[in-house]
């Protein structure tokens, strides 16, 4: 992975003792760091100074975390710019809408700093992930995965994918017929190291077949066990 010195990061959070304890630990490990402590102002510094990573809490002043998630995904700039958000709520709707709304990671209030730390790196892992395998493509259908471009487009339409939907959607598509639990898609796809609920893993196939309709019969819910892609006809 290249140096974290590279990497920009934006930390969006209005509590000041969260904010400077982020920023510490981040640059601490080599990152460069951007702040905003309300909505609008992380919606214009994300859109001004391209970060790479956001980290986005759920409770902020003006508009909140989920509003500017949402913000960020339908805007063309930000579309596919990775999201960590953070809440205090321990409900999991509230993780679920954010997962749905497009953020790539979550971390509940009170968290461990290294904690947080380790989850960027390996988000910025999968991201830059060298496509030294083969195949570098993969077709379904009128679907095609150009792992070097890391795009996905459909009849030669780009469809824009979060970080962790591209993953999910690489490792179904590397793996056709097989059933992959839920547990083997957290580890793959989130890292071994992550700390969330299978849950997870549904909202995320959910919302790739809202992205891609031509999978809704394609990926196919094995119960209690996971999922599969059915083999190519």
């Amino acid at each position: 992975m290249p140096s974290p010195g590279h990497k920009k990061i934006l930390i969006v959070e209005d509590e000041q003792d969260i904010l400077q304890l982020i920023k510490l630990y981040l640059e601490k490990e080599g990152f460069r760091t951007l702040l905003a402590t309300t909505g609008l102002d992380g919606l214009q510094k994300a859109k001004q100074e391209k970060p790479d990573l956001v980290i986005l809490d759920l409770m902020l002043p003006e508009i909140d975390g989920l509003e500017v998630c949402k913000r960020l995904r339908s805007a063309p700039d930000t579309a596919m710019l990775p999201i960590i958000m953070l809440t205090a709520k321990a409900e999991e709707s509230d993780t679920i809408i954010g997962l749905e709304l497009g953020a790539d990671d979550y971390v509940t209030k009170p968290f461990s700093p290294k904690t947080l730390v380790a989850r960027v790196k390996a988000l910025f892992r999968r991201l830059e992930r060298k496509p030294d395998e083969s195949p570098t493509q993969y077709r379904y259908g009128d679907l095609v995965m150009d792992l070097a471009r890391h795009e996905v487009t459909v009849k030669n339409t780009e469809v824009p994918l979060t970080a962790k939907e591209f993953g999910l959607l690489e490792h179904l598509l590397r793996n056709p017929g097989r059933v992959l639990t839920r547990d083997i898609l957290l580890s793959t796809v989130w890292g071994y190291d992550y700390y969330g609920t299978t849950r997870t893993v549904d909202v995320h196939v959910r919302r790739l077949k809202q992205k891609l309709p031509s999978l809704n019969e394609a990926i196919i819910s094995v119960k209690s066990l996971g999922y599969k892609l059915k083999e190519p006809c």
